[in-house]
C-alpha cells in the first residue's frame, strides 16, 4: 500500500470510531441510528448531484450492499444496547479482517503475500485480545456480561466482512468511487429512519431534537469514513485495507475508557501492541 492509501485508511479508522462513539453515546439507539442514517442519506444525495452514476455493472453489488449495511446497522444497534462500547466495538470490527481475507481469496482471487497474511493474523490476535479482555467480568453498570451481546457483535462483524467484499467488487466496477459511495449512503440510510417514523410516529420529532446535532454529525462522519475506505479499495487489495481499517479498534477502546469510563487495562494495552505490529507487517509486505 502506498503512503496515501495508508493515511486515508488510518483517517477513516479514527473517523469511524468517532461516529460509533457518538451513536453509542445516545441512550436511545433507534434515535441514534435514525440520525446517522438520515445524515448519511442527506450527504449521499448531495454528493450524487456532483458525481456521475455508477456503471450498470456495479448496481447489483451496490443494492446487495445496501441490504447488508441495513443488517449491519440493526446488529450494531443491538450490540450497543446490550454491551459496553469498548468491548462490543472491538468484537464487531475485529471479526472482519480474517473473514475478508478468506472471502477476497475465494471470490475475488486476491491472494495476500506472506507478510500480509502474517500481519492480518497478528492484528487479528490483537483484536481478539482487545475484544475479549473482561468478557467474563462485569459491565461498568454492574450488570454481568451477556453472551447474547457477544453473539450480536460477532454477527455484526460477519456483516461487515460481507459488505466490505461486495463493495470492493462494486466500487471497482462502478467507474466512480464518489458516485458509488453517494448512492450507497443515500439508499442505505433510508431504512432505519423509515422504521422509526412508522413506530414512533408523532413523537419522533420531539425525541430527535435534543440529540439531533450529535446524530447528524455521526452520519456525516460515517460517509467520510467509508468513502475513504472505498477509495482505498480501488488502489490496494481488500484484506490489508480491511485489517488496517480496524486499527479503529484501538481508538474505540481508548474512547470507551476516556469517555464512557470503561476499563482498558494492561491486557488491552498488550493487545494494541500486537495490533500495531500486525499493521507494520502488512505495510512491510505492501
Amino acid at each position: 500500500m502506498t503512503p496515501a492509501v495508508v493515511a486515508a485508511v488510518l483517517v477513516a479508522a479514527l473517523t469511524h470510531a468517532s461516529w460509533n462513539a457518538l451513536a453509542h453515546g445516545i441512550r436511545d439507539q433507534l434515535l441514534a441510528f435514525t440520525l446517522v442514517g438520515g445524515g448519511g442519506t442527506l450527504c449521499g444525495l448531495l454528493l450524487a448531484c456532483f458525481a456521475p452514476l455508477p456503471a450498470a455493472a456495479a448496481w447489483p453489488a451496490l443494492l446487495a450492499s445496501v441490504l447488508l449495511h441495513v443488517l449491519y446497522q440493526m446488529l450494531l444497534m443491538r450490540s450497543f444496547q446490550m454491551g459496553e462500547f469498548g468491548q462490543m466495538y472491538p468484537i464487531a470490527r475485529g471479526t472482519a479482517p480474517l473473514v475478508v481475507t478468506v472471502l477476497a481469496a475465494v471470490f475475488v482471487h486476491e491472494l495476500p503475500g506472506g507478510w500480509q497474511i502474517a500481519g492480518v493474523l497478528l492484528s487479528s490476535a490483537g483484536l481478539v485480545g482487545v475484544a475479549l479482555w473482561g468478557l467474563r467480568g462485569r459491565r461498568a453498570d454492574g450488570a454481568p456480561s451477556q453472551w447474547p451481546a457477544l453473539t450480536a457483535a460477532v454477527c455484526t462483524g460477519l456483516a461487515i466482512a460481507s459488505y466490505t467484499v461486495v463493495d470492493g467488487v462494486g466500487v471497482r466496477a462502478s467507474g466512480t468511487t464518489l458516485g458509488y459511495i453517494a448512492w450507497l449512503m443515500a439508499l442505505e440510510g433510508l431504512a432505519i429512519p423509515a422504521y422509526a417514523l412508522a413506530t414512533r410516529r408523532g413523537a419522533l420529532a420531539a425525541q430527535l431534537r435534543p440529540v439531533a446535532l450529535r446524530g447528524l454529525l455521526g452520519g456525516v462522519l460515517s460517509v467520510a469514513a467509508y468513502g475513504l475506505v472505498l477509495w482505498a479499495q480501488t488502489r490496494a487489495p481488500m484484506a490489508p485495507v480491511a485489517a488496517l481499517r480496524e486499527s479503529s479498534i484501538i481508538a474505540g477502546a481508548a474512547i470507551g475508557a476516556l469517555f464512557f469510563k470503561e476499563r482498558f487495562g494492561w491486557p488491552r494495552t498488550a493487545a494494541s501492541v500486537l495490533m500495531v505490529g500486525g499493521i507494520a507487517l502488512m505495510l512491510h509486505g505492501g
